[in-house]
């Protein structure tokens, strides 16, 4: 009660900073330029899904690094045996080995031949592979009498895939500058991933291809006198290959590149006057130039071929020598695939092709319609939350209410301050902090209420109830804080999020809950001095309930396992309805014009297009779809091409297309297998700080009980058929950490009425403890319960199987705590004195402790 000047200061600073961080997130865009410059000026970064925006996650495409490698050592090997050492050969390549195979004209050449193939040996990612800790790019060896293999290694494919990596992030970051589009995000995932975020860029099909086109353009001499099929029918001249032409033939040329696109300065959109043709110019640097001028000197009368991501754009003749260092390419380009293309080429080619994994974009209307739904969701159940709490506790109401508020300031104070992205579930993290960090009010309340029905006085009864509580507070907060923290580090995206401002609500709520609380309550005393102290107003429960829970347990329990056998069934025999996370595919939300969506038609109309499996169902409101697409067989790009082919289709029905998701089957088996590695980590960290601060048996336990709700929480997912998706994992886990939290404090209580009362028998003791907590229980339920039911019913479509199953979570785990929790201790073999002295059996008259001593 006594505040210290130092303590009182730390916490108006904290709060102070919290306020003016928070401030440029609460004020529009006029406000926040009119704010003194010394006030900070960051804001909450809003994610893509409530901004609207394109998320695309991208894999470098290992089988054409691997092909373009093998032809790269073919051609070189073929220049260094051929030319340097005069030894002929015929060089075959086997892709299924990553190998080529040298057959020798002379056996007696072997020898010579590996050392001169040791020249191959190349740098990758800045490390020289030969002789470098016994790890070779490639591995050459002899393979009989006059034969040579050379091999790629799979270390050096790895080094070789992460060092394209790092390159391809400079090109795409050139690329999406050159867009004019603000704040992009482009990350490193792993060794052979980028994930590029690129907010309020509406046109995702034409960031796709921006993106993902590899516009590596080369310039090769045509082979004369000899067309491809006549080529192919008489066999291949050495050194030649068969390329595709844009106007649908094929072409013969030299594989030697005579030129590349790196020595390419500037390229840019133009209009051929006398063809009426859109083109793109551009213009060498000085080696190119004088290296263009050389060969376009040489070869004045024949064909020269300019050549974008292994496709012939235009094969003119050579009328003259060109040795201005610039040119033109032609083709059947439109305005807009004109200034594309220049765009490709000023960013610079990709050192390799990659491929969309995974894709979610959402229109700026979604996104607007999100937060509508999002802040309306927030204001709804923090009005619940506050109404609830004044009424059930009066003036210490107001006085958390006033903590919750402070609590809120700070997230976004925090989120603020880190540059943290919000998302929709990260609203939800918001609003479920609303509802949880009332808990730790409430526990302080009701312990200062046992404090004084014990005999205490007033001012004994708030300081010893704020530091009894605090043990419990920290407990139940720190479980939930585990599960936080492996959601952020196994989660991605929106789970992240979720998992960001779930954490920071944890860590504000310890700081308003004990200090905030704790300064007001203190200082509301000094001012008043009440001569009575009434912190409940509503009684919800009635005071000294003596329910006999234990006396049930057997029933209970034999309910809850029939109940958990009948959701493993139900789960076996129908499965659970997974969303494209989980098994793969493309989800886009589409939106009649007319304001009236005909799922029939839609239906009817996609499945002409041969894209096999095709499901259209209402979401949300009446003008609202959702198309759901399987994963095509043709890969990643084949995929692409469905969920172009379907927003044609639509588009001609009159929809719009407002949202696109697409995650292919590699991510799909990787979340799956994320998302179950973090529930065990969850639990396996949750299981050892408990056995540390409790028994074994409390440990065990909360497994027991945690497992339980999980069970039933997959269900209600199966019985409901509610979509399964990554956001469905960070309810699970959120449900395991309220689920334990009520645990933990049921717990605690009973941990410390089995050191108080040892002549007690322990079903007697688990009574008294769940009926002293059972205020306490009651009351977090409804308020938690009263923030998710706002976003379940206005929080909108996208998050309402993820708020639904957080709801049901709520129910069962203040069941569970109950009903599970606590009589299992039983079962396990956790004891008193009095359970010893009675050999182990249940003691139901020993003496009962009084009223006063159990409160």
């Amino acid at each position: 009660m006594q505040f210290s000047p130092i303590r009182t200061i730390v916490m108006f600073a904290i709060i102070v900073f919290g306020v003016l961080f928070a401030l440029p997130s609460m004020l529009p865009q006029a406000a926040r330029d009119a704010l003194p410059d010394w006030l900070p000026n960051e804001t909450v970064v809003l994610g893509l899904d409530l901004q609207g925006g394109s998320h695309l996650l991208l894999q470098v495409n290992e089988e054409s690094i691997v092909t373009e490698r093998l032809a790269d050592l073919r051609r070189d090997a073929r220049n260094i045996l051929a030319n340097d050492n005069g030894i002929g050969n015929i060089i075959t390549t086997d892709p299924a080995t990553n190998s080529i195979t040298i057959e020798l004209m002379d056996a007696s050449q072997q020898a010579t031949a590996l050392t001169a193939l040791e020249n191959l040996q190349n740098t990758v990612g800045g490390q020289v592979f030969s002789g470098v800790g016994g790890t070779n790019e490639i591995a050459i060896a002899p393979n009989g009498d006059n034969l040579v293999t050379v091999t790629l290694t799979p270390e050096g494919i790895e080094q070789r895939m992460s060092s394209l990596v790092a390159q391809s992030i400079e090109v795409v970051r050139n690329r999406i500058d050159e867009l004019g589009t603000t704040e992009p995000s482009i990350q490193r995932q792993g060794t052979n991933r980028l994930l590029v975020q690129v907010p309020g860029f509406g046109d995702s099909t034409r960031l796709k291809n921006i993106i993902s086109q590899t516009a590596r353009l080369t310039f090769h001499m045509v082979y004369p006198g000899m067309t491809a099929d006549q080529a192919e029918a008489q066999g291949l001249p050495p050194g030649t290959m068969i390329l595709p032409s844009q106007d649908g033939s094929r072409e013969l040329l030299y594989e030697d590149i005579a030129l590349g696109g790196e020595s390419l300065v500037d390229a840019q959109p133009a209009y051929d006057q006398q063809r009426s043709i859109p083109v793109v110019s551009f213009r060498f640097d000085t080696r190119g130039a004088i290296t263009f001028g050389e060969i376009t000197s040489a070869n004045v009368g024949q064909r020269f071929a300019i050549v974008l991501d292994n496709q012939v754009i235009t094969a003119p003749v050579i009328q003259q020598p060109i040795t201005g260092g610039s040119g033109q390419i032609s083709g059947s380009f439109t305005t807009a695939s004109a200034n594309d293309l220049a765009v490709l080429l000023r960013g610079g080619a990709l050192p390799a092709s990659l491929d969309i994994v995974e894709e979610r974009s959402v229109s700026a209307g979604l996104g607007a319609d999100s937060i509508r739904a999002g802040v309306t969701a927030g204001i709804v159940g923090a009005i619940a939350v506050v109404a609830f709490m004044v009424l059930a506790y009066g003036l210490f109401g107001v006085f958390a209410n006033l903590a919750v508020i402070i609590n809120v300031v700070l997230v976004l104070g925090v989120l603020s301050m880190l540059g943290a992205t919000l998302t929709l579930p990260g609203i939800a993290g918001i609003v479920l902090t609303i509802g949880m960090a009332v808990d730790a009010n409430v526990l302080i309340f009701e312990r200062i209420r046992e404090e004084m029905a014990a005999g205490r006085s007033k001012i004994a009864a708030i300081e010893a109830g704020f530091q009894r509580a605090m043990a419990t507070i920290l407990d139940a907060n720190i479980t939930t804080l585990i599960a936080a923290v492996v959601l952020f580090y196994l989660g991605s995206g929106p789970v992240q999020g979720f998992a960001v401002t779930l954490a920071i609500g944890i860590l504000t709520t310890l700081f308003t809950a004990y200090l905030v609380t704790l300064f007001i309550v203190g200082r509301w005393y000094k001012w008043a001095r009440p001569k009575t102290l009434r912190i409940q107003l509503l009684r919800i429960v009635p005071d000294g309930t003596k329910l006999p829970f234990m006396a049930i347990r057997r029933i209970v329990l034999a309910l809850s396992i029939a109940a958990s056998i009948l959701s493993l069934g139900w789960f076996g025999i129908h499965g659970l309805n997974l969303g494209i996370d989980f098994r793969g595919g493309s989800s886009m939300e589409i939106q009649a014009n007319d304001g009236v969506a005909e799922p029939g038609n839609v239906r009817e109309a996609l499945s002409q297009l041969g894209l096999g499996d095709v499901q259209v169902q209402g979401f949300g409101e009446a003008d609202s779809l959702l198309v759901r697409v399987q994963t095509q067989d043709g890969g990643a790009s084949a995929q692409q091409v469905a969920v172009e082919e379907v927003r044609l289709a639509v588009e001609a029905l009159d929809y719009t297309m407002r949202g696109t998701e697409t995650v292919g089957p590699t991510v799909s088996a990787e979340l799956a297998m994320t998302g179950a590695i973090g529930l065990g980590v969850a639990l396996l960290g949750i299981l050892v700080y408990l056995w540390f601060r409790f028994e074994w048996q409390f440990a065990v336990g909360a497994i027991v009980t945690t497992a339980h709700d999980v069970i039933l929480t997959i269900g209600l997912f199966a019985f409901a058929g509610l979509e399964f998706n990554a956001s469905s994992i960070a309810a699970i886990l959120t449900i395991v950490g309220y689920s334990l939290n009520d645990t933990v404090v049921i717990y605690d209580r009973i941990r410390e009425y089995r050191m108080k009362y040892k002549k007690v028998a322990l079903p007697e003791i688990i009574d008294i403890a769940i009926n002293s907590t059972l205020p306490r229980t009651i009351l977090t339920a409804t308020t938690t319960f009263l923030a998710l039911m706002a976003l379940v019913v206005f929080g909108g479509e996208v998050i309402r199987s993820f708020t639904i199953s957080m709801a049901w979570g709520v129910l069962v785990g203040t069941y569970s705590s109950i009903f599970i929790a606590a009589p299992i201790l039983i079962y396990l073999g956790l004891t008193t004195r009095a359970d010893q002295a009675d050999g182990g059996k249940d003691v139901t008259d020993a003496g009962e402790p009084s009223d006063s001593a159990a409160g």
